[in-house]
């Protein structure tokens, strides 16, 4: 018993122990997820194939489960393949491990599943939220996962901003600099409005990707409730009428 209570003790304090870990929260946007919006999935795949694929790879995911989403065998041989890759291949990437971990820090880490790891708002907040911070080896930080080793790969969509901060002082007193607000500095090559619904796409292509059948496992679910209702009333009337002479 006191082996339980010492238990339950140091399972009351881990929320608290994450939260202060995990130190200042950030607001998430709202992705734009529509798993059934077929031309949303079909552009967020080409730009996850044109900016994404360079580097982090998507092993679980093979080229030929595209048709899913409405493109054709030729459509994904002809805007979706490098040279050499097949339709029926994994979405492998072709940079070496060890340099990739050199180069960065860290390998660039496999994106199958990514947005079922990382939730989808904070995936569409994270790839708008990259600022220029010359300490960075890489030039570039991001307010939702500070200090990353990720370069800003769509800069050339977006432009470059920069974060301005304002001093805040929490309840104990103790002063803290808090995010206000991104400054565009440098123009990218389409209007921020068109960029933030391109990242839309993307997210929602990802969460598509980290699990393709889950349009098709809802709308079986709804069939199988509906099923469901329509048996229980016949069972229902059935259960009335064998036990009507029993008393």
């Amino acid at each position: 018993m006191k082996l339980i209570k010492k238990l339950l003790t140091v399972l009351a304090f881990v929320p608290l122990a994450a939260a202060a870990a995990g130190g200042a929260t950030v607001h998430l946007d709202k992705a734009p997820v529509n798993l059934s919006d077929k031309a949303s999935l079909q552009r967020g795949a080409k730009i996850f194939v044109n900016y994404c694929l360079s580097c982090h790879s998507a092993s679980y995911m093979r080229y030929s489960r595209l048709q899913d989403i409405g493109l054709t065998e030729e459509q994904i041989k002809s805007n979706l393949l490098f040279a050499g890759d097949k339709v029926g291949e994994t979405m492998t990437v072709a940079m070496n491990y060890k340099d990739a971990k050199a180069w960065f820090g860290a390998a660039p880490p496999d994106l199958s599943v990514v947005a079922r790891s990382r939730d989808p708002d904070w995936l569409y907040t994270y790839l708008r939220s990259f600022y220029r911070d010359e300490t960075r080896p890489t030039g570039w930080n991001n307010i939702v996962f500070d200090k990353v080793g990720m370069p800003h790969v769509l800069a050339d969509l977006q432009g470059e901003q920069v974060a301005r901060f304002k001093k805040e002082k929490d309840h104990e007193g103790t002063e803290h600099e808090v995010f206000e607000r991104f400054e565009l500095t440098k123009p990218g090559s389409v209007t921020l409005a068109q960029y933030d619904s391109m990242v839309g796409d993307l997210v929602n292509y990802l969460t598509w990707m980290a699990e393709p059948v889950k349009t098709k496992r809802m709308q079986l679910g709804l069939l199988v409730l509906a099923f469901l209702a329509v048996f229980f009333v016949i069972a229902y009337y059935l259960k009335k009428e064998f036990w009507k002479d029993v008393h």
